[in-house]
């Protein structure tokens, strides 16, 4: 860890909590050791330095949308920041390899399976693209769910602080068994996932998954907390 990188946490950190009011009440359940697949839902850009600077000295990585690479600036911090750069709309297989890489190195990779910001803190759709992540990484998936900070740049505007909370559910595996992972069980098994987000966060912001009751835990098995 450089100085460098640091000094420019502490920066951020600072700045962070200048700004919001951060419930970490359960920042503590994140594992301090061992591969963790981190599963969120992404409603804005304030998420990846809230992640980084509150979870030091765990390495921890994500996808980042590769465009964020084509300025110097954004380029820089991510590259500070170890994270994938990610070409959406395609197999990126590179970035598949990379996080995998990741995992059995024992970091934490974040992903967030709707695959772009929210705004507005509703839920949509998860992609099936985390599943390859899920059974081939075989490590433990954590979801964690954000709200509270959808009106960041209205209260920035209006000099006012925004409540940034986050919950952590329960850890649990992937497991598919010995069938054949179909395009429907592949939707199927990232529905789960975002289910146990969906579980984390008030009534209105769980957007497409708002139907708890129609929830089905077939492929999830639950671990010990």
């Amino acid at each position: 860890m450089t100085l460098t990188y640091r000094i420019v946490n502490a920066i951020f950190k600072r700045i962070l909590r200048i700004l919001c009011r951060v419930d970490d009440s359960q920042w503590h359940k994140i594992p301090e050791t061992g591969p963790l697949l981190l599963v969120v839902n992404h409603v804005n850009f304030i998420e990846v330095p809230m992640m980084i600077t509150h979870l030091i000295p765990r390495p921890l990585t994500g996808f980042v949308k590769s465009e964020n690479w084509d300025k110097p600036v954004s380029r820089w911090l991510f590259e500070m920041w170890n994270a994938i750069p990610l070409h959406r709309g395609q197999a990126d297989l590179t970035a598949v390899r990379a996080g995998l890489a990741a995992l059995a190195d024992g970091q934490i990779l974040a992903v967030a399976p709707e695959g772009t910001r929210t705004g507005d803190g509703r839920l949509r759709q998860g992609h099936p693209g985390i599943v390859t992540m899920a059974l081939k990484g075989k490590a433990p998936i954590l979801p964690v769910a954000y709200f509270g900070h959808e009106m960041f740049w209205q209260n920035i505007r209006r000099l006012r602080r925004t409540d940034f909370r986050l919950r952590v559910g329960r850890p649990f595996m992937l497991e598919m068994g010995d069938g054949r992972v179909t395009k429907q069980i592949r939707q199927q098994m990232v529905d789960e996932i975002m289910v146990q987000i969906a579980q984390l966060l008030p009534p209105e912001n769980r957007g497409y998954y708002a139907d708890l009751d129609a929830a089905t835990e077939s492929y999830i098995r639950f671990l010990p907390e």
